[in-house]
């Protein structure tokens, strides 16, 4: 990548402040964990809509967040089942419900139009809300208009998704035992895995990732429930791969290319499926870019946003 063109990230919030600067809504009779930022009384600021992976958080963005805000009306939800949101054992977790939250939560924030970068999980999420950006515009009914989309590492193809041992077994049949036997070790161990060699969490990182994972009693009640989304990709693979290919809008991917579960090997498969790929790959980093290499990140979005605004 070329030199910085952009100050680099200010030292990130604590989990402890990340958490006193949010605010909850109410969905499905559920508390949402929700955190706005940049002005928001600045009508002409573009939004910009963080979405996060699983089995995190939006505390994941925490790095590019003061920086975002400076250009745009940013705005991020800890999607429900993750984070500080509630996690009800009882509940149908699904993409598709994942991106209802979204519809419904930036109707009630008014906004009409968005960006979107996404991380993991996220990214499906995304791919869903722009599969219906395409559907309305193909029936020429109005809605919600996403403006571009940015992906960080996640299962945009499901044949080119390498599971982890741990995500494998937490999807097979003994999921919900394996949930209930979660220890933070084994928690740590999964994630460390998927971090580049020399970009690995630090322990203030890992106690932040539990902390969020387990909180109003999470992965050990519902992670079994949460994987599903693994089965979801492939049962819906052609509307989601096929909002990549027709997309309307600018894409970019940003990929730590050392990401055993969606690094190099996915960025070569999303060059030769989608027209006119845009893709960025960090070669030291893992599935966490944003964390792993957080000014890289930063950098290649704005960028990103840069070239579109000469375009």
């Amino acid at each position: 990548m070329s030199p910085s063109q952009f100050p680099p990230p200010q030292a990130p919030l604590s989990l402890e402040d990340w958490r006193a600067g949010g605010s909850y809504f109410g969905y499905r009779g559920h508390q949402i964990f929700q955190r706005t930022g940049g002005d928001w009384r600045d009508e002409a600021r573009p939004v910009l809509i963080l979405i996060h992976g699983f089995p995190t958080a939006s505390w994941d963005w925490v790095h590019q967040w003061e920086a975002l805000c400076e250009r745009f009306r940013v705005a991020a939800i800890d999607m429900i089942g993750f984070g500080f949101s509630d996690k009800p054992a009882r509940y149908d977790y699904s993409i598709q419900d994942q991106a209802d939250l979204h519809e419904t939560w930036l109707d009630r924030l008014g906004v009409s139009a968005c960006h979107i970068l996404a991380h993991d999980y996220g990214d499906t999420v995304a791919q869903e809300l722009l599969a219906r950006v395409i559907d309305r515009r193909d029936k020429g009914l109005a809605g919600l208009e996403i403006v571009s989309v940015c992906f960080l590492n996640g299962g945009l193809f499901p044949e080119q998704h390498r599971a982890t041992f741990t995500q494998r077994l937490l999807h097979s049949p003994i999921g919900p035992l394996l949930s209930r036997m979660m220890t933070r070790k084994r928690f740590e161990t999964g994630l460390c895995e998927v971090f580049g060699p020399d970009t690995q969490p630090t322990k203030e990182t890992l106690d932040a990732f539990w902390a969020l994972a387990t909180h109003g009693g999470g992965m050990p009640r519902i992670g079994h429930k949460l994987i599903r989304y693994i089965a979801e990709r492939r049962a819906t693979r052609e509307r989601w791969v096929g909002a990549l290919v027709d997309s309307p809008v600018p894409l970019r991917v940003i990929d730590g290319a050392l990401d055993p579960v969606s690094g190099a090997h996915m960025v070569e498969h999303y060059q030769k499926l989608v027209p006119n790929p845009d893709t960025v790959l960090i070669a030291h980093a893992g599935h966490y870019p944003q964390l792993e290499a957080p000014g890289e990140v930063l950098d290649a979005f704005l960028q990103f946003q840069s070239a579109m605004t000469k375009a």
